[in-house]
């Protein structure tokens, strides 16, 4: 059965109204006051969060539809608490349904760290039920997406932090607010390294091994065979390339995009914003800002490299560089910058020139404590709904331009289309309702 996803939503939703009755042995409460997780989806990913989370907080469930992860998680838990008591209690559940874990009272956050088709509907239980959201990003899998989790977001009052993590790494701050005061003059363009966008799936039929409950695998995204390419059976040390499949992912677009053209928007101060126009200058797919400035892909660069009118200003992770009216005020580009780091360069251009700043952003030096500390004061975080929401639509309306081969205008405000350009469909994705086959 095919439906949009948006229908999937409601739906899934829908279908768990109902609250679960589990046994009293399970709300356990935590030795203290700790904030209490659970996590859904147990790869690569969610393995570095959990160890992230673990000391900080009480995890108290684990979810994974591939039986060898779910076990496996369920005991890397067990074994920290076991040999760390003073941390929490060995008490971890496992499920192979997020909608059990999302229905226990005893727990405050959910962290997901599925692939991208199987974000929203999680998020938006979650968010039913009261829970504060970790989610990798990309924060969803379309645009319809992403604005019904930032009206939930807010509609609950919930606090939610996007896994965009290069808002809490100095370099990337630093880099922003040497933009945002000026100190390269006006910005032209800026240019974003990232990949292509998804291809639809074409991977033959593989034989599945018992453990792996394929259709909850599936989801919202339509029927095929297995393929182990997109989920490989047990623990494994790799990340699956379902990202390069448009029904699971996002491609290099949303996997990149959600790092390097939120740290664009951030530098631009379009975080509450977006662009206006996507098109093609020169065979580059392009983000068209209110204010003239252009956001363009390219396959190969530094990273993130704003273009001013004084100079220019590049970031990626752990490399940084500064030049002002045509003088390196700082620079290191890995190795070759001998007898230096990039933490020095950084402290470096802030010294020489943001004494005066008046535009200071968010400092958040873990973006793992950053969400914690948002639970307990209510206050938005580094990486919000918000922020992850408009980065992950940049990215949808770039693969669109790619899917399509037409312009687009966009209001950022209403989030549709304008100017009698796009297609309301290309908002949402072709999926199934899963529920109607269990």
């Amino acid at each position: 059965m095919r439906t949009t996803r948006r229908s999937f939503v409601r739906t899934s939703l829908a279908s768990i109204a109902v609250p679960l009755i589990l046994p009293s042995s399970v709300w356990m409460n935590p030795p203290s006051d700790r904030i209490t997780m659970g996590f859904i989806g147990m790869g690569k990913q969610s393995q570095w969060l959990l160890a992230k989370f673990l000391p900080l907080t009480q995890v108290l469930a684990v979810c994974e539809v591939d039986t060898t992860r779910r076990n496996n998680s369920q005991k890397v838990v067990e074994k920290f608490y076991s040999d760390n008591k003073d941390k929490g209690v060995a008490n971890c559940k496992a499920y192979y349904d997020y909608r059990e874990l999302t229905e226990r009272k005893d727990i405050d956050t959910v962290c997901i760290a599925t692939p991208d088709h199987w974000h929203a509907v999680p998020i938006l239980q979650s968010l039913r039920n009261g829970k504060d959201i970790f989610c990798e990003k990309p924060l969803t899998h379309n645009i319809q997406e992403a604005i019904d989790v930032m009206r939930d977001v807010d509609k609950y009052s919930r606090v939610f932090q996007t896994g965009s993590m290069q808002r809490s790494m100095k370099e990337f701050r630093i880099a922003c607010e040497l933009v945002r005061n000026g100190c390269i003059g006006k910005i032209d363009h800026v240019e974003c390294s990232i990949g292509g966008p998804p291809v639809p799936c074409d991977l033959p039929e593989e034989k599945i091994e018992p453990g792996l409950d394929w259709n909850m695998w599936l989801g919202p995204a339509p029927m095929r065979p297995y393929n182990s390419v997109l989920s490989p059976r047990g623990v494994h040390d790799h990340y699956p390339n379902w990202r390069a499949y448009k029904e699971y992912g996002t491609g290099g677009v949303g996997d990149w995009g959600a790092h390097h053209i939120d740290i664009a928007q951030w530098g631009l101060g379009m975080d509450d914003s977006g662009p206006v126009e996507v098109r093609f200058i020169n065979d580059e797919a392009a983000l068209i800002y209110s204010n003239g400035i252009t956001v363009l892909r390219k396959e190969k660069g530094f990273g993130v490299h704003f273009f001013g009118s004084e100079g220019e200003v590049m970031v990626n992770r752990g490399t940084f560089k500064v030049i002002v009216k045509g003088q390196t005020i700082a620079a290191y580009v890995g190795a070759e910058s001998k007898g230096t780091t990039c933490e020095a360069e950084v402290e470096k251009a802030e010294k020489l020139l943001l004494k005066e700043a008046k535009i200071r952003l968010y400092v958040s030096n873990s973006h793992y404590e950053d969400f914690l500390s948002c639970v307990r004061s209510r206050k938005k975080p580094v990486a919000s709904e918000q922020i992850g929401g408009r980065t992950v639509i940049s990215c949808h309306l770039i693969n669109q331009l790619y899917f399509n081969n037409s312009a687009m205008k966009w209001d950022p405000a209403n989030f549709c289309f304008t100017g009698g350009t796009g297609n309301p469909a290309w908002l949402t994705s072709i999926s199934r309702d899963w529920t109607k086959t269990k």
